[in-house]
């Protein structure tokens, strides 16, 4: 549970997003089955909610190690639901393969993270789907009100197009009995406007949740949160916009940066985040990363041994990194729920986080 504090220092610095663990990402674990945070809610293959398009469908899978040169920008947009996710200058959406690298915190940051590997915080395991859902509306969805009861002074006021309570797809349960970061996320068709919150809870009154953010899909995600604001991720970012989708898996290529946690960070963030958090226990330390710290997969990691899921998401690992977005588990990475997952992904548990290191990142706030 995180504790709200803007001007002095009580357990926490700053807000670790809008949900109650800030992402600590204990998914799916077929070594460990007492997992019990950012728990994904059982879907429906068949439901139109599941429904993730791309803009083409290259299936090519790269069977050895990496030699993408990079361009620094993505021709080729990741796409929901028929909508893009941001613009191709996005942060989200660069190329970084080519991006310098920064030694120091390359070594501030394994040090943090100690001697663990990758882990894939999805999957479906013991009869359930891990991951976070992600709700697709269409434009006639009515807008529902909503109150923001942690954060209401840092959330984009309602109402949002959530679905009913019945339909809606909650991370770690349903609209009335949740538990964990209860994000709910949901995409509105033909506006291309994304709607997250966590904390999120359905009541005789309407939905609460913990606060809220909106996204304009079609234009870049920089400022749309203003300095200083938290999301439903501790960063200030859009969740959806760093979550593996089966459809990429299915296609072939991911095309943008991945979203992952830290179990520290420091009371500052790089861009593309707007927000910092120091979570409870951590301290306020100088050698812990900033929101929105990226890391990349090193160019010479040896990726042929690894299933073609696996290669599919380092490829991207290398192309285009990972953005610290949360606090939680070190090297924890998410995706979507989706039935589909089959356990592939689990083979990235052997990737040890040493192989990974931290481009050089912009200034600091604030």
């Amino acid at each position: 549970m995180t504790v709200r504090c803007i001007m002095a220092i009580v357990l926490t610095i700053g807000v670790l997003g809008c949900s109650d663990s800030g992402g600590s990402g204990d998914g799916p674990d077929t070594t460990d089955t007492s997992s019990t945070s950012d728990s994904g809610t059982t879907a429906d293959s068949s439901s139109p909610h599941d429904t993730v398009t791309h803009v083409d469908s290259d299936s090519g899978v790269d069977t050895g190690a990496d030699t993408d040169t990079g361009t620094g920008s993505n021709t080729t947009l990741p796409v929901i639901a028929g909508c893009t996710i941001f613009t191709a200058d996005d942060e989200w959406n660069r190329d970084i393969s080519n991006a310098s690298v920064d030694a120091a915190w390359t070594s501030n940051v394994l040090a943090l993270a100690g001697n663990v590997n990758l882990h894939p915080d999805f999957g479906n395991w013991d009869n359930q789907e891990w991951g976070i859902p992600i709700n697709i509306v269409p434009e006639t969805e009515p807008m529902r009100p909503i109150s923001f009861d942690w954060y209401p002074e840092e959330s984009d006021p309602g109402p949002y197009p959530f679905p009913t309570p019945d339909d809606a797809r909650i991370e770690g349960g349903d609209a009335y009995n949740c538990d964990g970061d209860c994000h709910l996320l949901t995409l509105q068709e033909g506006t291309c406007m994304l709607y997250e919150s966590g904390n999120c809870t359905y009541l005789s009154d309407g939905w609460h949740c913990g606060c809220g953010a909106i996204f304009d899909l079609s234009e870049n995600s920089s400022g749309q949160r203003p300095m200083g604001w938290t999301s439903a991720d501790a960063a200030g970012l859009s969740i959806a916009a760093g979550l593996i989708r089966y459809s990429e898996i299915t296609e072939g290529e991911i095309r943008h940066a991945i979203r992952f946690t830290m179990p520290c960070t420091r009371s500052n963030y790089v861009a593309p985040a707007s927000h910092y958090a120091v979570p409870g226990g951590c301290g306020d330390e100088p050698s812990h990363p900033p929101m929105g710290l990226r890391v990349r997969l090193k160019a010479d990691y040896d990726i042929s041994s690894f299933n073609p899921t696996a290669q599919i998401i380092l490829r991207a690992m290398k192309r285009y990194g990972m953005i610290l977005a949360d606090n939680g588990s070190a090297f924890y990475f998410q995706a979507e729920t989706n039935p589909g997952w089959n356990g592939d992904e689990q083979e990235l548990k052997d990737v040890p986080a040493s192989a990974f290191e931290v481009i050089t990142p912009g200034p600091m706030g604030p």
